[in-house]
């Protein structure tokens, strides 16, 4: 399938190409869509197989921005990039600022933000020649790391897919398996704890285990590939995504997944196959909305308060998303794609009024 193709496939409207041979940067820009506004999306950087695999990553990526900002309830469009390229080796403060050029050439189209495999540093360095990025340091005015706030809306969409469940919210005593205990996993696996919850942590990465278990204690390791047989009430990916397919639906032991794995699902249709056998799937884009809203908030200037007060909404607009499967016969995934697209379709029915000349508002 040609790039062409691959983005007529869902509506994109724009993919960016970005090279700079003296850094070493590659990087490309994908933007989904900009009714509701300027698409916003982190920085991925991964040392990819093959730039087919990045421009997969990129475009499944960007979409999904544009439901979750649609979702919550956000004025903003989905964008998404990725850097090609090894975070622990290649990394620049060069590099990030000849991306942040890139950035500005789109003239606000695009917003970016940190994402896996880039920080709050890399941001900074990319904002010295960009005024288009958020997710910086509270002392530059920004929001600092979004990574609580991603962990703070998956405990409670966990919530509310528990009070759904069982007319209680209370994690008292729930077993919770969570899949990567990285800048977010590790945060929630201290609310979970906290909450009363037993949990259980995997990581291929020693040094994240490490912090983890020394932050919980009473967390009890599983290793990687034993992590979707445990007998569990919960299971909460919060690596990367494709965890839930054709091969692990079957193992799974759990009644509610909720995490903050981008794409947790392998396909879409995975999500009939989960409500066929029971599981409450809470759609990760929902669920692990929270550092979008973060740093969404830098672009009205940073109040963490209201922050914080928009992103436990997250629970509302969870139990909402039920609701919906539920009234209208539908998988949840299928609810939230709804609730995602009404918003943008009513949104871009009432731009269809002429409200005169606005060129003047940037003059």
């Amino acid at each position: 399938m040609s790039i062409f193709e691959q983005m007529e496939q869902h509506d994109h409207e724009q993919l960016v190409f970005c090279h700079d041979e003296t850094t070493g940067l590659k990087a490309i820009i994908g933007i989904h869509d900009t009714t509701l506004g300027p698409a916003l999306g982190g920085t991925r950087m991964w040392a990819y197989a093959d730039e087919a695999s990045a421009v997969r990553d990129v475009l499944r990526l960007s979409r999904g921005m544009t439901y979750k900002a649609a979702a919550a309830g956000l004025n903003l469009g989905g964008g998404k990039a990725v850097i090609i390229g090894d975070a622990k080796k290649m990394k620049s403060e060069m590099l990030f600022r000849s991306y942040g050029r890139f950035v500005q050439t789109l003239g606000g189209r695009y917003i970016t933000a940190e994402d896996v495999g880039t920080t709050v540093q890399d941001m900074e360095w990319a904002r010295m020649e960009t005024d288009s990025v958020v997710g910086i340091s509270r002392s530059l005015g920004g929001s600092g790391d979004p990574s609580p706030f991603t962990a703070l809306g998956v405990f409670e969409g966990i919530k509310a897919s528990v009070n759904w469940q069982t007319g209680s919210d209370s994690l008292e005593g729930k077993k919770i398996t969570v899949q990567g205990v990285g800048h977010v996993g590790i945060h929630l696996v201290k609310m979970l704890a906290d909450a009363g919850a037993k949990v259980f942590i995997t990581d291929i990465d020693q040094d994240n285990l490490r912090k983890t278990s020394e932050l919980v204690p009473s967390a009890e390791y599983v290793d990687p590939d034993a992590i979707y047989d445990v007998d569990c009430d919960i299971y909460a990916p919060c690596a990367l995504g494709a965890t839930v397919n054709d091969e692990t639906i079957e193992r799974l032991k759990c009644s509610i997944i909720a995490g903050s794995a981008n794409n947790t699902l392998d396909r879409e249709d995975h999500a009939q196959a989960l409500a066929d056998r029971g599981i409450l799937y809470a759609p990760d884009y929902v669920v692990n909305a929270g550092g979008l809203i973060n740093v969404a908030n830098e672009l009205e200037g940073y109040n963490a308060q209201r922050s914080t007060e928009r992103v436990q909404a997250i629970y509302d607009i969870t139990t909402r998303i039920f609701q919906i499967a539920r009234d209208e016969g539908i998988t949840t995934l299928q609810a939230a794609n709804t609730l995602a697209e009404r918003r943008i379709a009513g949104v871009a029915k009432i731009k269809d009024t002429f409200v005169g000349n606005r060129l003047n508002r940037y003059r």
